[in-house]
């Protein structure tokens, strides 16, 4: 696998909500940022689902320079209340879930070095924003990313846990949907990786309707290629599904 992904099963550390010093950035940090980016929305044009294509332009994304977070979120929380807040490191699930409910994602503000562009282990603001960030702009995905936070939030067994963990990286992190009859990608790991993108959308993968029960059942493994994603009809499955398995869990 060719990107990394914002773990929910990580160690924690203090004082890990910052600032971002947007000045600080350098011309060659900023260059890294442009090559990512113009690499990837070339490919995405034709691949990604309109809600994100929309979700970028809506929120400023731009190929001259990493965002600044502020202004970035000036434009997000009129549209749905979600805002990108700057984080040092990993969150403990506990604390990344709590963020999610409050329409908060944690956001790493550093980005990878020009001899690194093709692969880093660890998320960076390219894969945090340019990856998750625009879908955060529709109303319905936010909607199901809050539902989900405030539900993994309140887990109480580790089965329970493992269950959400497969539910968030089938849609939030590897999700793909059906839009104008021609399968799109959505998920972060698909939008900021050529690599996976590209799998997901070839014979190689094996393409399922999304199912509840399938998805909370079917194992992955985060250092390879996935050889088995899911398909939605629209966001307002994932928001379905999301209530369904808070009855669930509440039953």
């Amino acid at each position: 696998m060719n990107t990394p992904v914002h773990s929910i099963a990580t160690h924690g550390a203090e004082n890990v909500f910052i600032s971002q010093d947007w000045s600080a950035y350098t011309a060659e940090q900023h260059r890294a940022w442009s090559i990512l980016y113009q690499r990837r929305i070339a490919a995405l044009r034709t691949v990604a689902c309109r809600r994100y294509l929309e979700g970028a332009q809506a929120i400023g994304l731009s190929p001259k320079q990493i965002p600044d977070l502020t202004e970035m979120n000036r434009r997000l929380q009129v549209r749905t209340g979600w805002s990108a807040v700057p984080v040092s490191g990993f969150l403990e699930p506990a604390d990344f879930f709590s963020c999610l409910a409050q329409r908060r994602f944690p956001t790493t503000i550093t980005i990878r070095a020009l001899d690194r562009l093709d692969y880093v282990p660890e998320p960076d603001i390219f894969h945090d924003v340019f990856g998750h960030v625009p879908l955060h702009a529709d109303p319905v995905f936010g909607d199901f990313l809050q539902r989900f936070g405030a539900i993994a939030a309140c887990s109480r067994t580790p089965e329970e846990r493992r269950r959400l963990t497969r539910l968030f990286w089938f849609t939030v992190e590897f999700g793909l949907i059906e839009e104008a009859g021609a399968v799109r990608v959505y998920g972060s790991g698909l939008i900021s990786s050529q690599a996976d993108c590209a799998n997901a959308l070839s014979p190689a993968c094996d393409l399922r309707p999304f199912r509840l029960d399938d998805v909370l059942e079917q194992e992955f493994t985060t250092d390879e290629l996935q050889n088995v994603l899911f398909v939605v009809s629209s966001f307002d499955q994932l928001f379905a599904a999301i209530q369904e398995l808070e009855a669930r869990m509440e039953g």
